[in-house]
């Protein structure tokens, strides 16, 4: 099996917002860098489960869809996430599932009918170099990871190199049960935190009772909530390091949840994080969506994040 400048997928039409996406980066919040990585763990865990590829594998990460790609080798490819309409030479294809690919065949999403993000992933992962902390993932603000270390997201004509030679794998789909319906209700669970102290209880109280809407000011850095606004004995703090789903507080009372690409370091009090899986719901909701909060004991938090990464064999 090789990997060649002529075998890969070539990029026609690049959509809004295409990223290159692997598990992130470990070990480099102290040099001022979050992991970075796919925002739905999830739909990108199964795209390469699909294929039989490692955990890590490196995808596509397509937000708001409207891309098309060709195809330079035999073979397969799974497209997973966001309800778009999936076509191999115009004819549709389903998702969630093994599609298998020809020389010369076109592969196109349309723009979703819910979900925001979708996830390709192609037999073999896509061969791109790993940087800093073993990982390709993009990471536009630091110019890191992506098709050529710059940072970017995909262009017109980019090649995305891929292993040729492969035993192809038995057609595959993931079972309806596992697949995530993107327009039921959001709620996300909470792990209260070390400075939950801070909010008063009838604060508490507003905050898991009452819904929030997502506003326009979403992405892969955070998320930025409308809603009734929560009070702080003491809104600033020193600056400390920030957590993967950290809800932060400002002093308009408005939370913030921070996400792959946030900031390492922050000095508003944070009322706890959402889990990794309530982030995998969010990160494919919509700007306008309304949101609640739940309470959820760490260990049920932990006991599920273990279940998650067993099962991808992480």
């Amino acid at each position: 099996m090789t990997a060649t400048a002529g075998q890969g997928l070539v990029v026609t039409r690049p959509g809004f917002f295409t990223l290159l996406q692997d598990a992130g980066r470990r070990g480099v919040m102290h040099l001022g860098l979050a992991a970075g990585g796919a925002m739905d763990r999830h739909a990108w865990a199964w795209a390469n489960r699909l294929l039989g590829n490692a955990y890590d594998s490196a995808a596509l990460e397509i937000t708001f869809g409207n891309v098309e790609f060709t195809s330079e080798l035999d073979t397969q490819i799974a497209v997973t996430g966001a309800d778009a309409a999936c076509t191999v030479n115009g004819e549709p294809r389903p998702l969630w599932s093994t599609l298998r690919l020809r020389a010369g065949d076109r592969v196109a999403l349309g723009v979703p009918k819910s979900g925001i993000r979708s996830y390709i992933a192609v037999l073999g992962g896509f061969q791109v170099s790993r940087g800093l902390g073993g990982s390709c993932a993009s990471f536009i603000r630091e110019g890191m990871g992506s098709l050529n270390g710059d940072g970017c997201k995909l262009a017109q004509g980019d090649h995305l190199p891929c292993l040729s030679g492969l035993a192809p794998v038995a057609n595959r789909k993931v079972p309806e049960g596992w697949r995530p319906d993107y327009k039921t209700p959001l709620s996300l669970p909470v792990i209260l935190g070390a400075q939950v102290e801070r909010f008063s209880a009838a604060t508490l109280e507003t905050f898991f009772q009452r819904p929030y809407t997502l506003s326009p000011q979403f992405d892969r850095m955070g998320a930025r909530l409308k809603g009734p606004a929560l009070a702080v004995t003491d809104n600033t703090l020193i600056s400390e390091g920030t957590s993967l789903g950290a809800i932060q507080v400002p002093s308009d009372g408005q939370p913030i949840v921070l996400l792959h690409d946030r900031q390492t370091i922050g000095g508003y009090p944070k009322l706890g994080a959402v889990t990794p899986r309530g982030l995998d719901a969010l990160a494919q909701r919509p700007p306008g969506t309304e949101v609640r909060f739940s309470p959820v004991a760490l260990h049920q938090a932990q006991r599920e994040e273990h279940e998650f990464l067993s099962f991808f064999n992480a």
